[in-house]
């Protein structure tokens, strides 16, 4: 299937502190998936993400919605249900794919769907510049209803669908202003996520090797992009073994020397291998230790970011 170039990058919600209980704002359940733009144009397009990847080849189920719709632009979250929750393990592997025979097996075998919260564009439209709630209205008129893509519900309580989002488990929830008009490539304040579970992205600065096998990725030296530089926020080891070590050792390229402008700790850094500070990884933790450091941290998944974008 030809397809476009990219449509750009989307915007993007701010962490919030409180969440509205205005008649202004409307709440969504914040999915933890893959952000994707999907742009269809008669029988052409593709599937991109936040950061421009086309990742059409990857997700044949998703890319299948640009032959269903002649002109269209949609923004959402590609995610996997995995025991009844969307979760990010496995994604990280299909995004890579450039295989079609492996990643149409996939899609057969551990399918993905397409969460659509948001309509760019529509039958020669450009919507961008409306209301969120004109553009729902036109969301909601499209007939996004497959077992591949979906559009999922909004709620008027926010503090409830909070509440609710954090009784079952998922990743937080996200509100925005009625009359907001979608700003391209901003993070902006008409938008503010909430998330629930102590999840952030962190860059790996260097590995070390398990106790019995060191050629064997045991746990990663991660660290948080400031404007000084990789300032060190400690170790991660769980969530890292078997595969998921494998196959983030992998991503890493070997450094001389430290990419943290702080000092690492010497037991830290005792038998560490340095890497070029390029990989990032969503680590689960029980915030920050007065020292700095992540508490009870836990591997999750690599991200389809750069540093720079975090």
């Amino acid at each position: 299937m030809p397809r476009t170039s990219s449509p750009g990058r989307p915007m993007l919600a701010t962490k919030g502190d409180r969440v509205p209980e205005s008649d202004g704002w409307v709440h969504e359940v914040k999915w933890d998936g893959v952000r994707a733009l999907v742009d269809c144009r008669a029988g052409a397009g593709g599937v991109w993400t936040r950061t421009e990847r086309d990742v059409s080849v990857a997700f044949p189920e998703v890319a299948a919605l640009a032959t269903s719709y002649d002109d269209l632009l949609v923004d959402g979250e590609i995610v996997r249900l995995g025991r009844g929750r969307p979760t990010l393990a496995g994604l990280a592997d299909r995004i890579h794919l450039t295989d079609p025979r492996r990643a149409e097996r996939l899609a057969q075998t551990d399918p993905v769907t397409l969460l659509v919260f948001d309509v760019l564009r529509a039958d020669g439209a450009d919507l961008a510049g409306a209301p969120w709630h004109e553009r729902r209205a036109v969301l909601e008129g499209l007939g996004l209803d497959d077992v591949s893509w979906q559009v999922p519900a909004t709620y008027d309580d926010g503090p409830a669908l909070h509440a609710a989002a954090r009784e079952q488990g998922l990743e937080g929830i996200v509100s925005k202003k009625r009359d907001a008009r979608y700003r391209w490539a901003t993070r902006s304040r008409d938008w503010l996520k909430f998330p629930i579970r102590p999840t952030a992205s962190f860059v790996v600065g260097g590995w070390r090797g398990e106790t019995d096998s060191p050629q064997r990725l045991g746990a990663v030296l991660v660290g948080e992009p400031t404007p000084d530089g990789l300032v060190y926020r400690g170790k991660v080891g769980s969530g890292l073994a078997g595969k998921a070590g494998r196959a983030l050792l992998e991503r890493l390229s070997a450094s001389d020397e430290s990419p943290f402008v702080d000092e690492v700790p010497r037991l830290d850094a005792r038998g560490t291998h340095w890497v070029e500070p390029r990989v990032v990884v969503d680590v689960e933790h029980l915030m920050l230790s007065d020292a700095g450091r992540l508490r009870q941290p836990s591997y999750r998944g690599v991200r389809d970011l750069g540093p720079e974008d975090l």
